[in-house]
């Protein structure tokens, strides 16, 4: 099955290309400065690059000594859609609109004036192609002159299926379009699936590994890894159901990896190796609980290797200082020496809160202490709880928007291995071993404090200790600052109304709701 479809994929898009016009751009490829983003799907710290001993991972391994290595890299949305949003546009999501999943139901799309790197580029003639999983729209927002994703084909054959990228890859790179290029190769590993296709088991990690009815993918070599060596993680109970879940994980990030592998390879026989940046990262972090969707330090923390060709001198380095995916568009402009761009939505300006993280794979330049923003609003449309927070070096404030409703558990993970151990459990008045009960995951407060220095596992919410208040006004300041530059519709919840428009749109206010003990009208006028 899997290999017929892939054959009959490859064909298919060989006659494409064959039959498809050829350009004549004054660019000559071999000197042009071209980009890749390798970009995981809930991928987190699985690899030896980031100290697991465990996950073997040797192409990303090789990647890494050929890039500056980011340690404290971090999206600002922990949640497919949204996070891809923000990589592809530098904006949070709800500054670019994409609020949650856009696919089926759910139905976010950005907004129809924002200005996406793809639609960037091509004002600039530079060629962008897509492999892979998509997963935003509008069609008009994110434009790309070369697209196979999930949109025509089945996303386990144009995302999983490592030897249909590869070929794509090959297809891409030997067009004899001479323009520089940006191309975004989006895998599905190591997505969970066994809420749609559980015959591939609960991570797709049989899917095409050549068993009966699981199909052929011929370039990947499936790892498998024993539950005694699985080493878990501190944020999940310590139990076999647990350990038998990232097996399945760590199986489906080897062909992830050999995929990576087959592109790298690509480059270097298409004599593109030595003059194109490549970006390897992940949307958000792994599908288990304390992970995806959370704001916490699981669901936030991401892998981020940047290669530049230029300067080998500096591969291999670690970087300290913080980095996100809102840096990911100020970084590849920065690259091609675009200028970001300026314009509004609904009247009000835009502005890029990231940075260009170049100059840390050009030079050795002092690191800074920089504050990460985190920024989620839905996941799934049945997962309504907004959260925005601010990160330091030493402490983190998450404000939890609907504290008032439960937290909410999207269908692939309620069905994981991981969760139905700590929900039957819990019903059945068992231990869980973990580090939380259900209901303390399940009901936040409305604001928390840790102090990462102490309570690097977030375990111990200090908000309330009056010792910490000046820390907590100063943490909550810097968030309303960017909140507000980023146009923060969620800005005044949950206590106020926001109002910026008619009298108030010079001026304007949160009004209050009376829901709280402490009432007062609340000026958000930029300076």
């Amino acid at each position: 099955m899997c290999s017929n479809i892939g054959i009959n994929l490859v064909l298919a898009i060989i006659c494409i290309n064959i039959i498809a016009n050829s350009h004549c751009i004054e660019y000559n490829v071999k000197n042009a400065n071209n980009v890749i983003i390798l970009f995981a799907d809930d991928a987190g710290l699985e690899t030896p690059v980031y100290n697991n001993t465990v996950c073997k991972t040797p192409n990303i391994e090789n990647l890494a000594k050929r890039s500056v290595i980011f340690t404290e890299a971090f999206t600002s949305v922990s949640s497919c859609s949204p996070s891809r949003s923000t990589l592809l546009t530098g904006l949070p999501s709800h500054q670019n609109g994409m609020y949650g999943l856009h696919q089926s139901v759910h139905n976010f799309n950005s907004f129809d004036s924002v200005k996406s790197l793809p639609n960037i580029l091509s004002q600039y003639n530079i060629r962008t192609g897509i492999i892979g999983k998509k997963h935003v729209g509008p069609q008009q927002v994110y434009t790309f002159d070369f697209e196979y994703t999930e949109e025509n084909y089945p996303i386990n054959q144009i995302a999983r299926n490592i030897t249909n990228i590869k070929n794509l890859v090959h297809l891409f790179l030997n067009d004899n379009d001479t323009r520089p290029f940006l191309l975004y190769i989006a895998f599905h590993d190591p997505h969970r699936c066994g809420h749609i296709t559980p015959q591939f088991g609960n991570f797709c990690e049989k899917f095409g590994n050549g068993e009966k009815g699981m199909g052929l993918i011929p370039d990947w070599k499936p790892v498998y890894y024993s539950v005694n060596d699985i080493k878990v993680a501190y944020y999940l109970p310590d139990t076999r159901p647990v350990k038998e879940d990232i097996s399945a994980q760590y199986t489906t990030i080897s062909r992830l990896d050999q995929g990576i592998g087959l592109i790298i390879n690509e480059l270097q026989e298409s004599g593109l190796l030595n003059n194109t940046l490549i970006i390897y990262s992940s949307d958000n972090g792994p599908p288990f609980p304390m992970g995806r969707t959370n704001l916490y330090d699981p669901g936030v923390r991401e892998p981020l290797l940047i290669s530049n060709p230029l300067k080998p001198e500096m591969w291999n380095k670690h970087i300290s200082t913080p980095a996100t995916l809102l840096d990911v568009v100020p970084t590849i402009l920065d690259w091609f020496d675009i200028p970001i761009p300026k314009y509004k939505l609904f009247g009000k300006k835009v502005y890029y809160t990231g940075k260009s993280l170049l100059p840390y794979t050009a030079q050795d330049i002092n690191e800074e202490d920089r504050d990460v923003y985190g920024s989620h609003t839905f996941h799934e449309i049945t997962m309504y709880y907004p959260m925005r927070s601010i990160r330091t070096s030493r402490y983190k404030l998450i404000h939890n928007i609907n504290h008032y409703s439960p937290y909410g558990i999207d269908q692939d993970l309620y069905l994981s291995p991981t969760f139905q151990y700590i929900l039957n459990r819990t019903h059945q008045l068992l231990p869980i071993y973990w580090f939380k009960t259900l209901q303390q995951y399940y009901y936040r407060q409305e604001f928390e404090l840790f102090d990462l220095k102490y309570d690097s596992i977030e375990a111990k919410n200090i908000y309330s200790y009056m010792k910490y208040n000046n820390i907590t006004k100063n943490l909550k300041n810097k968030l309303k600052k960017w909140r507000t530059i980023t146009n923060d519709p969620f800005i005044c919840s949950p206590h106020y109304v926001l109002q910026d428009t008619g009298d108030y749109k010079s001026h304007p206010k949160c009004l209050p709701l009376f829901n709280q003990k402490i009432h007062k009208e609340i000026d958000i006028t930029l300076n």
